[in-house]
C-alpha cells in the first residue's frame, strides 16, 4: 500500500499539469464561439476573471481564512505582478498578436513559453544549467524538442487523418456579423501590423513566463493556494475591466443574455482561470515554474482533438508527429527532473550519515571520559 501511496503521489504533478492543458483547450474552444457570436475577446477577458473572482474569493475565505492573516504589502504586489502577468496583460497580447498575425503563428510563438521560462529560471537562480550532468541535458534536450514539435504541428499539413468523424461544428450555430472584432486578419497582412502582431506575440511569452517566476516567489512566502488564486484573479479583472473599458467604444458588448456569451465567460471564469490558475499554481509550488511550462505545447494535441470532435477540424499527419515530438520531448524533461531531484536526495542521507556517525564518536567519548573519571580514587582533605 505504500508503495501504491507513493506511486500516486508521484503522479499528481504531472496529472495536475495534463488536466491544466485539457481545460486550456477547452478555453480556446470558448474563445473562438465567442469571438464568432461578434463578442469583443478584451470583455472576455474582463468577464473570465470577474466570474473567477467570484468563485475563487468565498472558498479562499471558508477553507483558508487564517491567510487574511498572512496577507501584507509583498504579497499584494506580487498578486498584482500575477494578475498582471498572467492575466490581464498576457491574455490581451496574446488575443491582439492574433488579430495582427493568423491563428498559426499565435499557436506557435507561445510555445517558446517553456524556453523562456527555462532562461528566466536560471537567471533567477531557480533552475541549475548544469549542462554537464545527464539531468541538465536531459532538461535543456527535452525542452528542445517539445518546442521543434510545437513548430511541426503548427506548420507542416501532410495527408488528413481520419480517426473518426463526429459531423459536428459547433461554430455553424454561431454565426459571426460581418465585420465583427474577431473577424481575424486578412489573406494578405500588412508587413507592419505582422511585425507588431509578432513582437506582441513574443511580449505575451515573456508576459506568461514572468507569471509562472512570481507565482514560484509568492508561493514560498504565501503557501495559501486558494487565497493566491482568489488574489490573482481580483487583481486580474480589475486591470482587464479598466482596459477594456478605455478601449471597447461600444458599450453594447457588455451585455451578457442567456446564450453562448455568457456560456463562453462562465466557462473561462469557472473552468479557465479558478480551477486551471488553481492547478497551475500548485504544479508551480511542487515542481516549479519550468516543470509548469513544459506542459504548454501538449495544448496543442488537446486543442487539435477538442477542434476535430466539436468544431469539424481535420487532424493532419504533421499533428501526429508533432504530437510524438512533443510527448518525447515532455518525458524527457520529467526524466531529467526526476534523476536532479534523486541526485539532491542521494546527497541529503550521506550527510545525515556522517552527522549521526559524528555524534556516535563524539558519545562514546564521553562516556569513556566520564568511566575514567569515575576510576579514579576519590580522596577527600580532612580539617
Amino acid at each position: 500500500m505504500r508503495q501504491i501511496g507513493t506511486l500516486i503521489h508521484g503522479l499528481k504533478p504531472p496529472l495536475l499539469m495534463v488536466l491544466a492543458q485539457v481545460i486550456l483547450s477547452g478555453i480556446n474552444v470558448m474563445y473562438k464561439l465567442a469571438s464568432n457570436d461578434g463578442m469583443s475577446l478584451k470583455i472576455v477577458v474582463a468577464y473570465r476573471f470577474m466570474f473567477a473572482s467570484l468563485v475563487m474569493v468565498p472558498i479562499a475565505l471558508i477553507f483558508e481564512r487564517k491567510s487574511l492573516g498572512k496577507i501584507n504589502m509583498m504579497v499584494l504586489f506580487q498578486a498584482f505582478l500575477c494578475g498582471l502577468f498572467g492575466g490581464s496583460l498576457g491574455q490581451n497580447l496574446y488575443l491582439q498578436s492574433l488579430v495582427f498575425t493568423s491563428a498559426t503563428f499565435a499557436s506557435a510563438i507561445i510555445n517558446l513559453v517553456p524556453a523562456i521560462t527555462y532562461i528566466l529560471s536560471i537567471l533567477f537562480k531557480m533552475e541549475k544549467f548544469a549542462i554537464e550532468t545527464v539531468s541538465g541535458k536531459a532538461k535543456l534536450l527535452g525542452t528542445l524538442i517539445g518546442i521543434g514539435g510545437a513548430m511541426v504541428f503548427t506548420f507542416y499539413k501532410g495527408i488528413d487523418i481520419n480517426i473518426w468523424s463526429t459531423n459536428v461544428n459547433l461554430l455553424h450555430h454561431h454565426q459571426q456579423p460581418a465585420g465583427g472584432p474577431a473577424a481575424g486578419p486578412s489573406p494578405q497582412h500588412d508587413t507592419g501590423k505582422f511585425i507588431l502582431g509578432a513582437f506582441l506575440g513574443l511580449l505575451s511569452c515573456i508576459s506568461m513566463s514572468l507569471w509562472l517566476i512570481t507565482q514560484a516567489k509568492m508561493s514560498v512566502k504565501f503557501p495559501y493556494l486558494s487565497s493566491t488564486t482568489a488574489l490573482m484573479c481580483i487583481m486580474g479583472s480589475i486591470q482587464a475591466a479598466i482596459f477594456a473599458f478605455c478601449t471597447e467604444k461600444d458599450w453594447s458588448q457588455w451585455k451578457l443574455g442567456w446564450n453562448v456569451r455568457l456560456l463562453a465567460v462562465t466557462f473561462m471564469g469557472i473552468m479557465g482561470s479558478a480551477l486551471m490558475i488553481f492547478l497551475i499554481s500548485w504544479g508551480v509550488q511542487l515542481k516549479g515554474p519550468l516543470y509548469a511550462s513544459i506542459f504548454n505545447p501538449l495544448g496543442l494535441c488537446f486543442v487539435a482533438i477538442i477542434g476535430s470532435l466539436l468544431l469539424d477540424e481535420k487532424l493532419h499527419l504533421g499533428s501526429i508527429i508533432g504530437g510524438i515530438l512533443i510527448v518525447c520531448g515532455l518525458y524527457t524533461v520529467l526524466w531529467g527532473k526526476a534523476k536532479e531531484t534523486k541526485e539532491k536526495t542521494q546527497v541529503v542521507p550521506t550527510a545525515t550519515t556522517d552527522k549521526e556517525f559524528d555524534g556516535t564518536i563524539e558519545e562514546d567519548d564521553q562516556n569513556e571520559n566520564k568511566e575514567m573519571a569515575e576510576a579514579v580514587p576519590q580522596i577527600t582533605i580532612l580539617p
